[in-house]
Parts: structure tokens; sequence; C-alpha cells
């Protein structure tokens, strides 16, 4: 989440939250938070419709995994800080669930389409050998059931 989406939650200005973390590097490593680079910021800039250079933002944002959220409630130390960290861990969690079971049946997924296309390889063979019983030449035909060989001009 970006500095501004969090400092709105924990009820601060971005420039507190962001004093925060400078004041506190070592609370920071960069699993935690990262500051955002000039290229990046471009993009999610394209993203959402922002000011033209006059106001807004003078600084690059910083991004905050999960871990970063719930450092930054640390670092605030106030009771909706503590509560909205809470409620962005609770979402982290859910959102990696969830990206869990997707996951699981991405795979789940690939493994029925190989097993059909083995399946359809094995149908596909028998329908061939079919087919060549099917083309092949009729030869005479035997008779089926028993039969008596009768001397021409004997009745039975």
């Amino acid at each position: 989440m970006l500095d501004a989406d969090l400092a709105a939650l924990y009820g601060v200005p971005t420039k507190a939250l962001v004093q925060g973390v400078r004041r506190n590097p070592a609370r920071f490593p960069d699993d935690f938070a990262i500051q955002i680079n000039e290229m990046e910021w471009q993009r999610l800039r394209s993203q959402f419709v922002t000011s033209n250079g006059r106001g807004g933002r003078r600084h690059l944002p910083w991004a905050f995994t999960e871990y970063g959220a719930l450092q930054l409630a640390n670092i605030l130390r106030s009771a909706r800080a503590t509560a909205i960290s809470l409620l962005v861990i609770r979402a982290f969690v859910s959102l990696r669930r969830w990206s869990e079971n997707h996951r699981e049946l991405a795979v789940r997924l690939a493994e029925l389409e190989q097993r059909s296309g083995e399946h359809d390889q094995a149908i596909r063979g028998i329908l061939d050998s079919l087919h060549q019983l099917i083309a092949q030449e009729e030869g005479p035909r035997r008779s089926i059931g028993f039969t008596a060989d009768l001397e021409p001009g004997t009745s039975a």
C-alpha cells in the first residue's frame, strides 16, 4: 500500500508517516517498505488522476508490505493506528488465502487437462482401430450353428 493511503487510514498526515519511517530506518527493511523510483511513480501516475506539477506530491511515495503496515502502527502508537493495522493485516491474509486457493485450482485444472488429453489420445486410438476393422474387406461368411450334411434326394 502507498504511504498516502496508509496515512489516510491511520488518520495522520502523509508527511508525519514518512517522517516516522525516515527516523526509524532499522524498522523498515526492504521487505517492509521501499521508496518508489521515478519511473515507477510515472507509471502509477498514469493509472490515476494526479496533479500536473502545481501542488500534490513533492517527494516520491513509499510502498509498504503487510509487515511494513504493522510496523507503522508501532511507530505511530495510537489506538486508531493499532485498530487499522489489524484490519490491514487481515486484508493481506485474506488476499494471500485467495491467491493460494486460486493457485491450487489452476494446478488442478492443468492436471485435469493433461488427463483428458491422455484419454482423448486413447479414445482416438480405439476409434482408429474400429475404423480399420470396418474398412477391411469382408471374406466369405461362415455359417453359425449346427448343419446336417444331407445327400441329394434324401429327406430328413
